[in-house]
C-alpha cells in the first residue's frame, strides 16, 4: 500500500543534488527532497509519532504509522544557533496527525546567521520503502503531495555479529553535539566494515551506528562520555575508524578539558569590529543590550469572541498612539498604522480566529502569511516591508500579553542589538542613548533614517560578534572609520572626547554661518543644497541654510498607497515644496523605483539582481504614461525646477524624455542625469551633449563600480566611495561635462562625509547636496579649504593604492586645513 507524504512547508522544491551540503547531496542520511521555505512553520507530512527532536529544535525526525522515518531538517549549519529562533510545538513521543505544527522559525532570523534555508525532507529507512521522487524546480505549497513511499521488502544488518566486543571510550567533541551531520557520517563509515557498531551512552542507552536516526535520539551533547562497540570479524577496525572520526571533531570540534564548558573555550572577542556607517558620529559609553522579546503564543483560543475583542482591543490600542509629526519617523508610522488597518491582514487573522485559535496565534500566522509571499518572491526590494511586518507582529503580541512597550535605556549607552525595529528606536527617541550598534541591517533601512534624523550615530552590520560584548562593556563607535572599538584603551577614550569636543567647537561656529554662502579659502562659490524627500524636510532645510534643493526623491509619493498619484497631486506637492524653499533652485528625480522600493501598481516579475534590473529611467520609458504624467506635473510648476534623471547609460536615453517633454511644455524645465552608473561617467562628453547638468549618486556609483552590494553585510562594510576607483569616475565626468560647461554636483552619501568634501572640490564638483542636518557644516569645511590645494590632493587621493590609503591622505589634510 502506497504511502502519500504531504509537504511540511511551502517554497521552492529542489533535488538533493543542488543542495550545497555533501551529506544531503550525496544522500548519507537517506533520499528525499528540499524545499527553499517561505514560511516559518513546519507542519506534520504525516501521521505518526516523533520519533526525536534535537535540543537545537531545527531537526525532528518522525516515524510515520506505516512505519517510514522522515528527517525534516530545517536549513544548513543551523545547529549553531542553539535553537535561537525556533520553537518546538512538539515533543518526543507525541502523536501528530497530518498537517499539526511541528516546528516554528523566524525566517529572517534564521536565514541571516544559517548558511542557507533550504530544508531536506529525508526518508532515513530507505531499506524498508521505495521512494518516488517528485518533480522538481517548481513551488509547492504546505500539504501538497510531496511524494509517494511504496513498502519493499528489506533485509537487517547481521554481518559480523559473531566474536568479542571491542569498545572505545571517548567524549564528544562535536561543538553541537551529535547532530544530522556527524552521525551520517558516522553511519556511511560504519558502513564500510564487516561488523555491527553500536554507539553506547549513559543509562546503558544504544544506537545503532548505521542509524543516523537512531544516533540523534540518543541526544548526545557536546562533552557527553559515549562508547564506541563493535562486534564481528572486523570490529578492532570498525571502532577504531569511528571512534577516530568521532574523536576528530569532523570540522567542528572543540578542545574537551575537564568537561569545560562551550563559552570558555569559544574564541577570542575582537577588540574592534567593522560595520557600515548608518548614521554620522562619534559616540563612546557602556552597552546596553536590547534583546527583542520573544512571546510562546497558545495556538488554540478561549472562545472565538474573546479572541476576537482581545486582538481588537490590541490593533485599537495601538492606532491611539501617539504619532511623529515630522519627518522620515512620520511617515514610516504612518506606513504602520496603514498595516493596521489593512482589510486583507485583518481577514486573514479573522478566519484563524474563527476555526478556534487565539488572537496572537492568528495575528501571527497572517502576518507570517505576508512575510512569506514577500520573502517567496526572492525579492530584497521588499526588506523594508518586511521589518515593519514583523516590528507590527511583536507589537500586536506585546499588548495582548501585557508587556511593556519599551523599557527605559539607560543615559549616555550604546545600544546593542541583532536587529532594531522602527517602533524600539522611535519609543527609545527620548532616552538621551550615545549611539546604535546593531548586527544586521545597513544605511538604507528605516532604522538608519530615524538615527540620523534623531542625531543618533549608526553602525549597522557588525556581525553577530556584536551580540557577544557583554552589558556595561565601554564602546568607542566611529562612523568615520565604520569601526565599534570593544573596550578601548583610556588614552583612545580621551582622545575620542578631545576630537568631540572640537567637533562640537566646530559645529557651533558653522551654525553662527549657516545661511551664509560656501565660499573656498581661494574665492570659488561652492554651492551646498539639501537632499530632500518630503514637504516637512524641504521647511527644514530653507531653515537650516540650504542653498535649494539638489536632490527631491520623489518616491514618497509614489510608495504605501494601491494607485499612483495624477497629475493635480503631484503639481500641488511640488508647487508646496517651491515655495518652501522660496524660489531656490529644485532638482526632482524622476520616479526612481524597481531595486529596492515595491509599488503595488507596478507588478514586475521577481529578479535575481533587481539593482541591475528594471529601475529608474528604464522603469520611466517602459511606463511611458507614468513618466509624462510627472513631467507634465513639473513642467506646471513655477520656480526654478530642474528634472533630473536616474540611471542613465547613453544619449539616447536623455534625448527619448526631451522629446517628451517637447510635447508638453513650449519651454521645458531644465534637464539633467544622476550620473550613478560607469557607463554614464564614460560617456559624460557625450551625455553632455543632451544633459543640463550632472549630478553624482555616489552610493550606487561606488557599488557598481566596486561590485559591492550595498545592501549585503558581507561586503558592505569594504563598499567606500573613497575608492581611487570611484574618484577616477567622478573625474571623468567632470571633465566630460566640462567640455560642453556643464556643472557636476554630488548628492551621494559622500558628499556629506568630511573627508571626502575636499576630495570632491579638487575634483571640480561645484555643487554638494546633503541631509539638511549636515549643511552647516558641509558649508563651513567648504570655507577651511582651498581648492588649489585640493587639487593636490585628489590627485594623490586619485593615484592611490585603496580606500584605506585615500582617507589617511585626506585626513592630514583635513587635519592641517582646520576643517
Amino acid at each position: 500500500m502506497t504511502l502519500a507524504v504531504a509537504s511540511p512547508l511551502a517554497g521552492w522544491l529542489t533535488g538533493l543534488d543542488a543542495v550545497p551540503d555533501p551529506v544531503f547531496a550525496e544522500r548519507m542520511l537517506g533520499d528525499g527532497v528540499a524545499i527553499d521555505p517561505v514560511e516559518g512553520l513546519v507542519r506534520a507530512p504525516v501521521s505518526g509519532r516523533i520519533a526525536t527532536l534535537h535540543p537545537a529544535r531545527h531537526a525532528v525526525t518522525l516515524e510515520s504509522d506505516e512505519g517510514a522515518v522522515l528527517l525534516i531538517h530545517v536549513g544548513l549549519e543551523t545547529v549553531a544557533l542553539g535553537g535561537e529562533g525556533f520553537t518546538a510545538h512538539v515533543s518526543e513521543g507525541d502523536r501528530v496527525t497530518v498537517g499539526d505544527p511541528l516546528i516554528g522559525f523566524d525566517l529572517d532570523a534564521v536565514g541571516r546567521r544559517a548558511k542557507s534555508l533550504v530544508t531536506p525532507i529525508i526518508l532515513t529507512n530507505g531499506e524498508a520503502f521505495a521512494l518516488a521522487v517528485p518533480a522538481v524546480g517548481r513551488m509547492i505549497v504546505t500539504g501538497e503531495a510531496l511524494f509517494d513511499l511504496t513498502p519493499r521488502e528489506g533485509e537487517s544488518r547481521t554481518a559480523g555479529s559473531a566474536g568479542p566486543a571491542v569498545e572505545r571510550t571517548l567524549i564528544l567533541s562535536l561543538r553541537h553535539g551529535l547532530h544530522a551531520r556527524p552521525a551520517a557520517r558516522i553511519a556511511d563509515c560504519a558502513r564500510g566494515f564487516d561488523a555491527v557498531v553500536e554507539i553506547v551512552a549513559d543509562k546503558g542507552r544504544v544506537a545503532s551506528a548505521l542509524s543516523p536516526v537512531a544516533m540523534l535520539a540518543l541526544a548526545l551533547p557536546h562533552g557527553a562520555r559515549l562508547q564506541v562497540r563493535a562486534t564481528g570479524a572486523e570490529a578492532e577496525q570498525a571502532a577504531e575508524a569511528v571512534a577516530a572520526l568521532i574523536e576528530s571533531g569532523m570540522g567542528e570540534g572543540l578542545v574537551i578539558a575537564a568537561l569545560v564548558e562551550e563559552k570558555m573555550v569559544e574564541a577570542a572577542l575582537p577588540d574592534q569590529l567593522r560595520g557600515v556607517a548608518a548614521a554620522p558620529g562619534l559616540a563612546s559609553g557602556p552597552a546596553w543590550k536590547l534583546v527583542r522579546q520573544r512571546f510562546d503564543v497558545a495556538e488554540r483560543g478561549q472562545g472565538v469572541e474573546q479572541e476576537r475583542r482581545a486582538l481588537a482591543e490590541a490593533l485599537q490600542s495601538l492606532r491611539a498612539e501617539p504619532e511623529a509629526q515630522e519627518g522620515a519617523a512620520a511617515a514610516i508610522a504612518a506606513a504602520h498604522q496603514a498595516f493596521l488597518a489593512d482589510p486583507e491582514l485583518l481577514a486573514a487573522a479573522e478566519r484563524d480566529i474563527a476555526s478556534g485559535r487565539s488572537a496572537g496565534f492568528a495575528w501571527r500566522e497572517a502576518v507570517g502569511g505576508f512575510i512569506a509571499l514577500l520573502e517567496g518572491t526572492g525579492d530584497r526590494r521588499f526588506a523594508e516591508r518586511i521589518d515593519d511586518l514583523r516590528d507590527l507582529e511583536g507589537r500586536v503580541l506585546g499588548v495582548l500579553h501585557g508587556a511593556p512597550a519599551m523599557i527605559e535605556a539607560p543615559a549616555g549607552a550604546i545600544l546593542v542589538a541583532e536587529e532594531l525595529l522602527p517602533s524600539q528606536l522611535m519609543a527609545l527617541a527620548g532616552s538621551k542613548l550615545a549611539g546604535i550598534a546593531t548586527a544586521g541591517g545597513g544605511p538604507t533601512s528605516h532604522v538608519a533614517i530615524i538615527a540620523a534624523g534623531l542625531g543618533l550615530p549608526m553602525l549597522a552590520a557588525l556581525g553577530h560578534d556584536v551580540m557577544r560584548i557583554e552589558d556595561g562593556t565601554t564602546l568607542l563607535l566611529d562612523t568615520g572609520a565604520a569601526t565599534l572599538s570593544i573596550d578601548p584603551p583610556p588614552e583612545h577614550l580621551a582622545r575620542m572626547r578631545d576630537d568631540a569636543a572640537r567637533h562640537a567647537t566646530f559645529r557651533a561656529e558653522a551654525e553662527t554661518r549657516a545661511h551664509d554662502f560656501a565660499i573656498t579659502r581661494d574665492d570659488v562659490r561652492i554651492e551646498v543644497v539639501a537632499n530632500l524627500g518630503s514637504l516637512d524636510e524641504a521647511h527644514a532645510a530653507a531653515k537650516a541654510g540650504a542653498e535649494g534643493c539638489g536632490l527631491l526623491r520623489t518616491e514618497f509619493l509614489f510608495l504605501d498607497r494601491p494607485s499612483p498619484p495624477d497629475e493635480e497631486e503631484q503639481h500641488a506637492t511640488y508647487q508646496a515644496i517651491a515655495d518652501a524653499l522660496d524660489g531656490k533652485p529644485l532638482i526632482v528625480r524622476t520616479l526612481d523605483i524597481g531595486a529596492d522600493k515595491p509599488a503595488p501598481y507596478l507588478p514586475m516579475p521577481a529578479e535575481e539582481n533587481p539593482a541591475l534590473g528594471l529601475r529608474g529611467l528604464r522603469l520611466g520609458l517602459a511606463r511611458p504614461a507614468l513618466m509624462e504624467t510627472q513631467l507634465r506635473a513639473l513642467a506646471r510648476v513655477k520656480g526654478d525646477v530642474r528634472i533630473m534623471l536616474p540611471m542613465v547609460v547613453e544619449p539616447g536615453e536623455v534625448r527619448r524624455v526631451r522629446a517628451m517633454l517637447a510635447g508638453i511644455a513650449e519651454r521645458p524645465p531644465s534637464l539633467g542625469i544622476m550620473v550613478e552608473t560607469p557607463a554614464a561617467a564614460m560617456l559624460a562628453d557625450a551625455l553632455a551633449v543632451e544633459a543640463d547638468f550632472f549630478s553624482i549618486g555616489s552610493n550606487d556609483l561606488s557599488q557598481y563600480a566596486l561590485a559591492m552590494d550595498r545592501g549585503n553585510p558581507a561586503v558592505a562594510s569594504q563598499l567606500d566611495a573613497l575608492h581611487p576607483a570611484v574618484l577616477r569616475l567622478i573625474a571623468a565626468t567632470v571633465e566630460g561635462g566640462r567640455k560642453r560647461d556643464r556643472w557636476t554636483g554630488v548628492c551621494g552619501g559622500m558628499a556629506a562625509d568630511p573627508l571626502a568634501v575636499p576630495i570632491l572640490i579638487g575634483l571640480g564638483v561645484t555643487e554638494l547636496s546633503v541631509p539638511p542636518s549636515a549643511l552647516a557644516e558641509t558649508k563651513e569645511r567648504v570655507r577651511r579649504t582651498s581648492r588649489a590645494t585640493a587639487r593636490d590632493l585628489a590627485r594623490e587621493a586619485m593615484a592611490a593604492d585603496g580606500a584605506e590609503a585615500v582617507r589617511a591622505l585626506a585626513r592630514r589634510f583635513v587635519e592641517e586645513m582646520g576643517a
